[in-house]
């Protein structure tokens, strides 16, 4: 929850992942907060007033899996439409005559998308979406300290520089910093 909050605010791509995961834990756990309590929000070094926060963060987001019907695979609504409000925003800048730069990005990520795309079978997702699954798969493999290709690694660099930018831009853009 404080991680989640945290991430929204300063890096809207670094908070989709994020959530991803947690969706990802809450199904490892069976949907159960007993055992999401006691594994893991026991553990944390706060307050039991944070706690019980966190604990009811948990239960919420059970709630709407289960509500939702994402318990075996999918994400949450809120985050699908986070996803296509990003997505739109890419789709701005790439329209968007002064950003070149963003363009550049697109363009040097484009063999790595196209490459991600053809290993999605029935590929039905935005290029962007294809991108935060590509990264997402990335994270999950090094947190399972699984070794990753030099390839691969290479591959999915060209979409992270992309994929940074973005966040900064949209971070800039929802502060009032920036105008397409």
């Amino acid at each position: 929850m404080l991680i989640a909050k945290e991430k929204r605010r300063t890096n809207i791509a670094e908070y989709l992942l994020y959530m991803w995961q947690i969706e990802d834990i809450i199904r490892a756990y069976d949907f159960s907060i007993e055992k999401i309590n006691q594994e893991l929000i026991s553990q944390y070094d706060q307050p039991s007033e944070v706690k019980k926060q966190i604990r009811d963060w948990y239960k919420q987001l059970i709630e709407m899996m289960k509500e939702e019907g994402i318990e075996k695979q999918g994400h949450l609504r809120f985050l699908a439409n986070t996803l296509a409000e990003l997505n739109d925003f890419h789709l701005r800048l790439l329209s968007s005559p002064k950003e070149t730069t963003y363009r550049e990005l697109y363009k040097q990520a484009g063999p790595a998308i196209q490459a991600l795309g053809e290993k999605v079978p029935g590929y039905k997702m935005s290029d962007l979406e294809l991108c935060l699954n590509g990264l997402y798969g990335l994270l999950m493999l090094r947190l399972r300290k699984k070794t990753v290709s030099d390839e691969t690694n290479e591959s999915l660099q060209s979409i992270s520089r992309m994929i940074a930018y973005l966040a900064n831009r949209f971070r800039k853009f929802e502060q009032g910093d920036y105008e397409l």
